[in-house]
């Protein structure tokens, strides 16, 4: 079912135990917009369906978020053209060359270019894959672009990110709906869970710039400003509190700095920066 945040505003909940991303939809007088593909076909195939239940326009433009398998994987599914950022889409050429057969998947997996869990998904969301192609992105743009749906304009922009490299938002500016994808997130390198410090706060002022007071995750129910606002003031609080690669120390100065313990979001966004400083310093 659709979770509806206006009367031309929906998304499709994520679904961790099976690997799904938030999905969105925007509708305006003549077209609709949906944000990110799915994991798999059938993930894709389930949104079409919840779609089929509104009174909406026909999908005309589907946006990818970023360059990985969760967002992008049910995008063959959607007859309309796929919008990517440039970035996404020379991440996405590997994906077009795949093949999605057993023995392929398994070595994908092996290369570790693959991970197991989008291995799983695959073989139990696309049975008949042995012929399967990812088909090619259609509209490339480089740093923004304005889709007018009918008296409902998205604006599609690229965004530094401490997630991906080639994160892309959508904002629709008279709902005042930001659609996030999975930019606001950390990501794992060499085994480590961390935030790139260094494009914590270029992110920060990248999102802010918006008007917005609904925020879409890709892997959160949906965030009032006021949640979003606590989120970045916990990163931020934490991030200042380190320095260099020692744990204890950063939360000494957490301590020092903010006259308390840091509690629980604190603590995991001092781990993750404390990792970053790790993996800067050991490249």
């Amino acid at each position: 079912m659709l979770n509806k945040i206006s009367d031309k505003t929906y998304y499709l909940s994520n679904q961790e135990d099976k690997g799904r991303p938030a999905l969105g939809l925007v509708s305006g007088d003549h077209s609709s917009l949906i944000i990110d593909a799915g994991n798999s076909p059938r993930h894709a195939e389930e949104f079409l369906q919840e779609i089929e239940k509104l009174n909406v326009p026909r999908v005309e433009y589907a946006v990818i978020t970023h360059a990985h398998w969760d967002h992008f994987m049910g995008m063959n599914e959607f007859d309309a053209p796929i919008i990517v950022n440039h970035q996404t889409n020379e991440l996405l050429q590997r994906w077009l060359n795949f093949s999605y057969d057993d023995l392929s998947l398994q070595k994908r997996v092996s290369d570790k270019q693959m991970s197991p869990q989008c291995m799983e998904i695959l073989k139990e969301d696309m049975p008949d894959r042995d012929n399967f192609k990812l088909r090619t992105p259609d509209l490339i743009f480089e740093k923004s672009v304005v889709i007018d749906l009918g008296n409902k304009k998205c604006v599609i922009e690229t965004v530094e990110s401490t997630h991906t490299t080639d994160s892309t938002i959508v904002y629709i500016p008279d709902e005042k709906v930001l659609f996030l994808g999975d930019c606001a997130y950390g990501t794992t390198t060499n085994g480590l869970f961390h935030f790139n410090q260094s494009l914590l706060m270029p992110m920060i002022r990248d999102i802010q710039k918006y008007d917005a007071e609904w925020f879409v995750l890709g892997h959160e129910t949906i965030c009032d400003l006021d949640e979003m606002d606590l989120y970045w003031k916990e990163l931020i609080t934490a991030s200042a509190a380190v320095k260099s690669v020692s744990l204890q120390k950063a939360e000494e100065n957490f301590k020092a700095e903010s006259n308390r313990e840091p509690n629980e979001n604190e603590l995991f966004f001092i781990k993750a920066f404390v990792n970053d400083r790790i993996i800067r310093s050991q490249s």
